[in-house]
């Protein structure tokens, strides 16, 4: 069996994955699903065959110390794809993961153009996170390209192995592959900073050095975009924060509340009509409340704050998104409910728009005809806007409130400033006044000495007269 035949056929077959081990025919993964190839079995010196043939000898004796290693394996005019060859049970498998050449833009991928302004930033930190095949990868180089073809800047992409393919546009683009081009993602990180980029993308956060590394990144006025495995914006945060030992967390939520500009996790969720899967997403961006909640470790409280500010920072929780889904007809109510990580919330948010929707099985409206339906949605959105307004006024009243409040800051300030002027000019007066003080002592105890000398020596004289008797000296004619 050739390795290029079954990933021709995958390709063909649209399968985003082939899984190869022995004993059992290829496994390809369609639209979430694995299934098996019409085929024979595969014999294990066959598949070993067939997978040592695109290792290096470097890889090789990766493959015999470490039992596993990834690499890129291209076929010319079809797709590159990103390849795990793994032991199992003391025989060699692998799994092919395929990476299109042509890079899907946002709109392809129909993903909210909320996630663009991410590209624009001048800097700061931007995680796309997931579970394994919830399309992190191919969002994040959707992003990149918008770079390249928006942005006169130098970019760098540090990746394990390398996916996308990346030509320059506006921007000049760097390809580096662990392994190939440089040690490991830690050492490129370090490297990347003496090779003038603009924007950095690291293909994956691994281990608590890189973390830190791309955490150094982002604030020394670079912006980062990189991955991790996690579920939500939540999970995200505290994934980070674990990776550092317990008396360096304070110091890593400040640093985080001051570079994450933006948490977009996602998942892929199975269409309506059964033609592939669209993503669902929440995304949570930086706000003031974001980061000082962020700063002050109150992380259980980011899924409220993202609900809430749906409106003015465009952030959304995962049940809101799979909402959206479900009230476009893009995916069905079961579906939804079966991929919600909270499916009584969403189901409460369901209710709340569609009083009836669970008494009719999740459908949203029985017919098109029915006009009802179309008030349901007119006062929820009357509702909502009204909401907005007040979230608005109360928002314009914290900024009253915290104008005043810094403003009786700088006077306190100010205040403080006087006092510790004064408290200086009296500290050097009193000093004068000791100086003046210690003189005139020092001068008056002289007198009082002079004083006292002079008064010994008249008592002296006076005591010497009166012990002899004589008369005193007779001067003049009578002496």
């Amino acid at each position: 069996m050739d390795l290029d035949r079954l990933l021709k056929f995958m390709t063909d077959k649209g399968a985003s994955d082939l899984h190869l081990k022995p004993t059992r025919p290829p496994l390809l993964r369609i639209n979430g699903r694995l299934l098996p190839i019409e085929a024979p079995p595969l014999k294990p010196d066959e598949l070993s065959e067939m997978l040592m043939g695109i290792l290096s000898p470097r890889q090789k004796t990766k493959l015999e110390e470490k039992m596993s290693v990834d690499t890129g394996y291209g076929v010319r005019g079809l797709a590159r794809f990103r390849c795990n060859i793994y032991m199992q049970r003391g025989n060699i498998a692998a799994c092919f993961r395929r990476i299109p050449y042509q890079i899907k833009s946002l709109e392809d991928l129909e993903l909210p153009p909320v996630l663009l302004e991410f590209c624009d930033m001048p800097m700061g930190l931007v995680l796309i996170t997931g579970p394994t095949g919830s399309g992190k990868s191919t969002s994040l180089a959707a992003l990149i390209r918008y770079v390249t073809t928006h942005r006169p800047v130098h970019v760098i992409t540090i990746e394990d192995p390398m996916e996308f393919l990346f030509t320059d546009d506006v921007a000049s683009i760097s390809q580096r592959e662990v392994g190939t081009d440089t040690g490991a993602f830690s050492e490129a990180l370090r490297n990347a900073m003496r090779q003038d980029p603009d924007v950095i993308m690291v293909g994956e956060m691994r281990d608590p050095e890189t973390v830190s590394t791309v955490i150094t990144a982002a604030e020394t006025g670079h912006l980062v975009f990189s991955t991790l495995h996690t579920n939500s914006a939540t999970q995200t945060v505290d994934r980070i924060l674990d990776t550092f030992p317990a008396d360096q967390q304070s110091q890593v939520r400040a640093q985080l509340a001051q570079i994450l500009k933006g948490v977009v996790s996602m998942k892929l969720v199975e269409r309506a009509d059964g033609q592939g899967r669209v993503a669902a997403l929440e995304v949570m961006r930086a706000s003031p409340k974001i980061n000082r909640m962020i700063e002050d470790g109150e992380t259980s409280g980011l899924l409220e704050e993202v609900e809430s500010s749906v409106g003015y920072y465009r952030m959304q929780s995962m049940n809101q998104s799979l909402l959206a889904l479900l009230v476009h007809g893009t995916i069905t109510y079961a579906e939804a409910m079966r991929q919600s990580s909270d499916p009584e919330d969403l189901s409460l948010k369901l209710r709340k728009m569609f009083p009836l929707i669970e008494e009719k099985g999740g459908e949203l409206s029985p017919t098109t005809s029915d006009f009802s339906q179309i008030v349901e949605l007119q006062q929820f959105r009357r509702l909502y806007e009204e909401q907005e307004e007040k979230v608005k006024l109360k928002l314009a009243e914290k900024d009253e409130q915290m104008g005043e409040l810094q403003q009786a800051i700088y006077q306190r300030d100010e205040q403080l400033e006087e006092l510790k002027v004064r408290l200086q000019e009296f500290g050097t007066e009193r000093e004068r006044l000791r100086g003046d003080y210690a003189r005139l002592r020092q001068e008056a105890q002289e007198k009082i000495d002079k004083l006292m000398e002079r008064i010994k020596d008249l008592n002296q004289r006076l005591m010497g007269g009166g012990e002899t008797g004589a008369a005193p000296p007779k001067t003049g004619i009578f002496r």
